[in-house]
């Protein structure tokens, strides 16, 4: 029997005397998906980069990480953004890996035999038109663009371990169920794929062998098959529970108060978005879905005045908006936030997250610091994030936790409109569910806030007042949130809804 590309026994992290994996043991048999499933923070993403030998800074580490003489292993990230470099272009990042894989090729041929390599990787990681996004620079993808160029990446590397860290974090259904196909492609190929996911949906469609953890130790593990259909641990058995938030209640007032009129952006002289008219009320969510790099985060971006390529005019409160960010002033700037699809990458990683959340306070809203300090302790710590936690810097806690700290962040400007652009991606079903019950307590609370909601899940749109269905940059249809998902009239919105379906386990 040969042994498996890669085997992890009894590991141990700690950091700063606190055990963040804590005897850890897993096998990785070749052309099997083993799954790791918890809460953000129980030690999965540790785990899974211990198998590529990196650990957190200054970590103390037992046990034994051993990979065979072929298991190369690659790494698929949860936040796309931190393994692309922002200066360089998309080819430049996946040719320099298959300049390494033709060198051995007459010099005349290196070139094309390199872009095929590329443009066939990014075929295989379902990044359609490739040429195209060949020329852009990662911040001009989608969330989901950004994943599967990592995806791209991956594949060609032609490793035997591929660590997948939420790889259909922030994708659409139809994306996800590609994604999943690929995977499982890969699997055909002898790869062996460590799948770390919140998505149990997707865990569900894949895995062979499933690690259930809660605070750096597995609480349960085995066949897929039995953990689903009678998991043991009390844990695993409320991860499974489907969780529902409340719908949001009815907006405070019919009047809109944000507009778009005209909206045309673009990107590089190719349009991506054209949204002739939406309104969002005073009070009211609007749910916005589509396929990855449809144009919904372009929208919030012009919105939030991070994109400033456009034609048309969005107005708050009947007041244009300046284009630019850098225009607007503190009133403007306060009363309209976006919390980002990468927590991680809209942080200071050297200073601690309770300080900058503050700042909001001080910048935005002229608060003292310690009021504003106090604040926001009292907004973390109502997000469920103990006091202790949001003292240390951003690298010290997980994506889902990080995430409600953007969203805190977020509340300390006290907005009229909040874009929450994938907010709930790549979290738990338990977190996703206190977050969700969050923003619908907000809106009854907050009676002048507004939630624009972007979002590849449809079990999270279903909680809107209306959805706005984007398909390569165009409106193709809107309407209250019961109709269009009940009854929609659009063939995307009906293959989103199948394939949502399809993904969706079966108890």
């Amino acid at each position: 029997m040969k042994p498996p590309p890669a085997e992890i026994r009894d590991l141990r992290v700690e950091v700063d005397s606190r055990a963040i994996v804590d005897g850890v043991s897993l096998r990785v048999p070749p052309g099997t998906v083993t799954a790791l499933v918890g809460a953000s923070g129980s030690g999965k993403t540790t785990t899974g980069l211990a198998l590529l030998g990196e650990y957190p800074a200054g970590a103390e580490v037992s046990g034994e990480v051993t990979l065979s003489a072929k298991g190369l292993v690659g790494y698929i990230p949860q936040h796309p953004s931190t393994a692309l470099n922002p200066a360089r272009r998309v080819s430049a990042l996946l040719m320099d890996i298959a300049r390494q894989q033709v060198r051995d090729l007459p010099r005349g041929e290196r070139r094309v035999a390199a872009r095929s390599r590329v443009l066939r990787a990014m075929a295989e990681a379902q990044l359609a038109d490739g040429e195209a996004l060949l020329r852009r620079y990662p911040h001009q993808l989608s969330g989901g663009q950004q994943q599967r160029v990592v995806l791209a990446q991956a594949l060609l590397l032609g490793a035997r371990v591929i660590v997948a860290d939420e790889p259909t974090t922030g994708q659409d259904a139809l994306t996800k169920d590609r994604i999943v196909g690929q995977l499982r492609s890969l699997t055909a190929r002898g790869i062996a794929v460590v799948l770390l996911s919140h998505d149990l949906d997707v865990v569900r469609a894949l895995a062979d062998e499933v690690l259930v953890m809660r605070a750096g130790r597995v609480v349960e593990s085995g066949p897929a098959e039995r953990v689903w259909s009678a998991p043991r641990h009390a844990w695993t058995r409320e991860l499974l529970e489907p969780q529902a938030a409340s719908t949001a209640p009815e907006p405070s007032s019919a009047e809109p108060v944000l507009r778009l009129r005209g909206l045309r952006a673009s990107h590089q002289k190719a349009v991506a978005l054209r949204t002739p008219e939406l309104d969002l009320r005073a009070g009211e969510c609007l749910a916005v879905v589509g396929r990855s790099g449809s144009g919904k985060t372009t929208l919030a971006r012009c919105v939030a005045g991070l994109h400033r390529t456009y034609e048309g005019e969005i107005t708050l409160d009947g007041t244009a908006l300046p284009r630019s960010l850098r225009d607007r002033d503190r009133s403007q700037l306060a009363a309209v936030q976006y919390v980002f699809q990468d927590a991680r990458a809209a942080f200071d990683e050297h200073r601690p997250v309770l300080r900058q959340v503050a700042r909001t306070a001080v910048r935005l809203r002229g608060v003292a610091r310690p009021e504003a300090e106090s604040e926001a302790l009292a907004t973390l710590t109502g997000l469920g994030l103990p006091a202790e936690l949001v003292r240390r810097r951003p690298g010290e806690l997980s994506g889902g936790e990080l995430q409600r700290v953007a969203l805190a962040r977020a509340l300390l400007a006290r907005p009229r409109v909040l874009l929450c652009d994938e907010i709930t991606s790549g979290l738990d079903t338990v977190t996703r569910r206190d977050i969700l019950a969050t923003l619908m307590d907000l809106l009854r609370t907050r009676r002048d806030l507004s939630l624009l909601l972007i979002t590849h899940d449809l079990e999270t749109a279903a909680l809107a007042h209306r959805v706005v269905v984007l398909d390569a940059g165009e409106v193709v249809e809107q309407g209250p949130t019961t109709d269009v998902l009940a009854h929609p009239s659009h063939p995307l919105t009906t293959a989103l809804l199948k394939t949502t379906e399809h993904l969706r386990p079966r108890c």
